[in-house]
């Protein structure tokens, strides 16, 4: 008997038993909440819409860090400020302008055509700089010293556009033509969330096209399996891992327009939350796995939307919508906790790890 109390982990125990409490109250809080049923059928669907909206935004800056990841086994921190970097000077260069002169209004879709491909510029310009001057020297340095320097390049592309732009926050221009809403089953959405969907969902299709169909595509691929195989086979692999950055660059260009469409205003730390919630969906869908990525922002911006109705309401918590980050990186420990390769991530072995 002395013998099997010994072979027992003491602290394993105490952390299944805490999992145990934690899933115990998701499940009487959720059971609590649907049978109270506080909100309207509309309010859920509000709910829905816009964590579908949410975690459009987070797929789209989280396949940067899944891209960089599978090619360099890097944790690219400075991918916030990618996404920031565009929409801002977009913003301050184009978008006010164009909405003064009356331009953006009467030609909204060519006026956002604009400010995107601007958007995606400039970001792809920060990533292709930041990795040549700050990653590439580095190619061959423990994973800790790289890690360290994304930290630094992230900081410094905070306050080099602070300088530029100054700390106050810029507001993104009302589109007359995407304001209001459009009756959708019996409710109203608004138009903002429907052009966050249908224009993350073009780009995913046109990425994963990019990434299947394409010769620069396989290079990607081929370089992420093997980079000196690579090279034998004729790849340029500093070219493969810029572009890389690039692609990743451009998505978080396109999400910055989308967050402004829907938030309106732009400023010198915007990337920062989002982009740990991004980084947080890349893990949650499976690390280096473009479609997980995708999967676990849809999965992390429903979590923050639906879960505080859904969890904490029937809990009696007071103002649950406050702790939607709570709710959002709790759900993220349970998936990993039961899948710690993350949704769509593939489990490996020791010798691989």
């Amino acid at each position: 008997m002395r013998t099997r109390l010994q072979d027992i982990d003491i602290i394993g125990l105490i952390l299944w038993i805490l999992r145990a409490v934690i899933l115990v109250l998701v499940v009487w809080g959720t059971i609590a909440a649907l049978l109270d049923n506080p909100y309207s059928n509309r309010q859920w669907l509000d709910f829905i819409v816009f964590g579908i909206a949410q975690g459009s935004m987070y797929a789209l800056i989280a396949i940067g860090y899944t891209l960089v990841y599978g090619v360099l086994f890097m944790i690219n921190f400075a991918h916030g400020e990618f996404f920031m970097s565009g929409i801002m000077t977009a913003t301050v260069f184009l978008a006010g302008p164009m909405s003064s002169s009356g331009f953006l209004n009467r030609n909204p879709i060519l006026g956002l055509l604009i400010i995107t491909v601007v958007s995606m510029a400039v970001s792809i310009l920060v990533a292709v700089v930041t990795e040549r001057i700050a990653y590439k020297p580095l190619r061959k340095a423990p994973r800790l010293v790289p890690l360290i320097t994304a930290i630094g390049a992230s900081f410094f592309w905070q306050y080099f556009f602070r300088g530029l732009f100054g700390s106050e926050v810029k507001p993104f221009p009302q589109i007359a033509s995407l304001t209001g809403t459009i009756p959708f089953f019996g409710t109203e959405i608004l138009k903002t969330h429907v052009v966050v969907i249908i224009v993350t969902i073009i780009m995913l299709i046109a990425l994963n096209f990019f990434i299947m169909r394409t010769k620069i595509g396989k290079a990607i691929r081929a370089v992420a399996e093997d980079k000196d195989v690579a090279a034998l086979m004729g790849i340029d692999v500093d070219r493969t891992v810029s572009i890389t950055f690039a692609t990743g660059a451009a998505m978080a260009g396109v999400a910055g327009v989308l967050f402004a469409l829907v938030f309106r205003q732009v400023h010198f730390f915007m990337g920062f939350i989002p982009g740990i919630k991004a980084f947080t969906a890349a893990v949650l869908g499976g690390i280096g796995s473009v479609p997980g990525a995708a999967i676990g922002g849809f999965f992390l911006g429903m979590f923050e939307s639906v879960g505080p109705a859904l969890f904490l309401e029937g809990l009696g918590i007071p103002a649950p919508h406050q702790l939607k980050d709570v709710i959002a990186f709790t759900m993220l420990v349970f998936v990993l906790i039961f899948r710690p390769q993350g949704i769509l991530g593939e489990r490996l072995s020791e010798e691989k790890a």
